[in-house]
């Protein structure tokens, strides 16, 4: 088995790293932790994300492993879905970026409105 290096530029983990800096993604596998979800109500729940982009951002962690999708046969077909075993061993280390983010916003905000009023002072001198 190979020794993985995300430094590298050629490594694949390259790829898993992007998936999970989406903001969607991470979004996505918080609220499928729970169980099942179809898909209007992610939609309804993650407020700000397009059909289209669910739609990719389900597909991607589909691919990779870390979400299944079950259609049910109803008029019209039900789609639900689903974190995987793989999805599961992720989800509560990016959880925890979203939870960083909410406990730390106020504190990210600060530092940048200290940073432009610097870097307007700078221009104006």
């Amino acid at each position: 088995m190979p020794a993985w290096n995300a430094y590298a530029s050629a490594c694949p983990t390259r790829m898993v790293l992007d998936r999970v800096a989406d903001k969607w993604a991470v979004l996505v596998l918080g609220l499928l932790t729970d169980g099942p979800v179809r898909f209007n109500q992610l939609r309804r729940a993650i407020d700000g994300l397009s059909q289209k982009m669910l739609s990719q951002t389900l597909k991607s962690l589909e691919r990779d492993g870390l979400v299944s999708r079950r259609a049910v046969a109803t008029v019209p077909v039900t789609v639900e879905y689903s974190i995987t075993p793989l999805g599961r061993t992720l989800a509560a280390t990016v959880d925890a970026l979203r939870v960083w983010a909410e406990t730390h916003i106020e504190e990210v905000l600060t530092s940048q409105e200290r940073y432009d009023a610097g870097r307007r002072d700078a221009v104006s001198v």
